[in-house]
């Protein structure tokens, strides 16, 4: 059953028409982009980030089989898509964050990975291969990073993701460093054969935790390895960036060609841009409540991503910091945080957000495109840090709810494309030409 309250003046939003071409190798260079993160990269989450400059967005990991069975809906009011699964909205995105949007695949089957993708393509604009992930629910039947130590199962599954997807649809692959860095460029030199678009690398081994300071120095050598084999692929660095200010010493180390962050967005969406939000409680928070409830998103979801934000106070007092979270963890739905909220303007949220991407398109918001000049002999690198507190994100619970009853329903399963998304007013979706 729907848990929303419609507004009566609730009108279909108008279509949004495709105004970029589709995604090219070169658009993972000179990027800063928003990591997988499972609960962490919800939707709004996503969202916000683009609006405040991440030039592309990676979806959480979903495992193949996962998504194979699951109803596609869309919203008729937000627009939202949502793929359900018995009892799950298991992953939802938005026709506006299309041209942004990879889709990240747990795979260790060819077929399962090609039909996954398959799923999902007209929603997204590229498919990446979970390569890195050490957690027991994506290593256990030989996905994430136990890819690593079966390159030939990794690299068939991108051979065939490659070869089923229509050219419009990237496909690329994150992975972690192997202990020894010579198996590590014998396994990169064999992904990007196998078609890529771009290779992401956590600079960390797979035994590695997120308290370990990452590795970044040994990327330099990757990088010019790829850069050797003259197919003009993006290596993206991966590990310890802290956002857009911190750009410039990751990528002076690494020679990297674009930065991938990930806890530090989980802390705040807005690290992208050159000026983060600071004092949060009232800067962020609000409005990413706001948009939450509007696009009717699990509130559990909501609350876990919001408890994870965190950011310096200029104006804002502590005690007012404390007071939010102390009534964030009580609460038990969006209603409890109305004092905090004020007026549920979700729709004003999201146009303020369509208005900041058109404004300023994500793919253009890019990093200087210089020369990275390694560091001089004997010349100390900033050292690296990491945000305090944060915990590696754990998979979601079964307790996110299906959308509203009153929906489109088109089957997931797909053996070719499927048309262009549905939207309110009769339109079509942001698509990639």
């Amino acid at each position: 059953m729907s848990r929303r309250t419609r507004s009566p003046s609730a009108e279909p939003r108008a279509a949004k028409k495709a105004k970029l071409d589709h995604l090219t190798p070169e658009d993972f260079k000179n990027g800063i982009f928003l990591a997988p993160m499972v609960r962490s990269g919800a939707l709004p989450t996503r969202l916000f980030a683009l609006k405040h400059g991440a030039t592309l967005v990676w979806g959480p990991e979903m495992v193949d089989k996962a998504i194979l069975h699951a109803e596609r809906v869309v919203d008729p009011v937000t627009g939202v898509i949502s793929y359900n699964g018995k009892s799950r909205a298991m992953f939802t995105t938005h026709p506006i964050e299309k041209p942004y949007l990879i889709y990240q695949i747990g795979s260790s089957d060819p077929e399962l990975a090609v039909q996954a993708a398959k799923t999902v393509m007209q929603d997204v604009s590229g498919i990446d291969l979970n390569c890195g992930c050490p957690k027991p629910f994506s290593t256990h039947a030989g996905m994430g990073a136990a890819l690593l130590t079966n390159p030939d199962l990794l690299c068939s599954i991108l051979t065939a993701l490659r070869a089923a997807m229509p050219p419009e649809i990237t496909v690329s692959a994150k992975i972690r460093l192997l202990p020894s860095q010579e198996d590590t460029l014998k396994l990169v030199e064999r992904i990007v054969n196998t078609g890529i678009s771009a290779l992401t690398v956590h600079c960390r081994t797979r035994n590695m935790r997120e308290k370990d300071r990452a590795t970044i120095e040994r990327l330099r050598e990757i990088v010019e390895f790829v850069e050797g084999m003259g197919r003009g692929i993006a290596v993206i660095e991966n590990g310890d960036c802290l956002g857009w200010n911190d750009v410039q010493r990751v990528r002076s180390v690494t020679g990297a060609h674009s930065v991938m962050i990930a806890r530090a967005a989980e802390a705040n969406p807005s690290c992208f841009s050159p000026t983060p939000l600071e004092d949060i409680e009232q800067t962020l928070v609000p409005s990413y409540l706001r948009l939450s409830r509007y696009f009717d998103h699990n509130w559990g979801l909501t609350k876990f991503c919001v408890a994870q934000f965190k950011a310096q106070h200029v104006k804002a007092k502590k005690a007012e910091a404390i007071a939010m979270r102390q009534t964030l963890a009580q609460s038990k739905g969006f209603d409890m945080m109305e004092d905090l909220v004020g007026t549920w303007t979700g729709k004003e949220e999201f146009d303020e957000i369509a208005k900041a991407i058109e404004a300023n398109p994500p793919r253009e918001h890019r990093l200087p495109a210089l020369p990275i000049s390694p560091l001089e002999p004997g010349q100390q690198d900033t050292p690296v840090i990491t945000p305090p507190g944060t915990q590696n994100p754990e998979p979601p619970g079964s307790g996110a709810p299906f959308l509203p009853g009153i929906r489109t329903v088109i089957p997931a399963m797909v053996s070719e494309r499927d048309s262009t998304t549905p939207t309110p007013g009769g339109g079509v979706s942001v698509a990639a030409q």
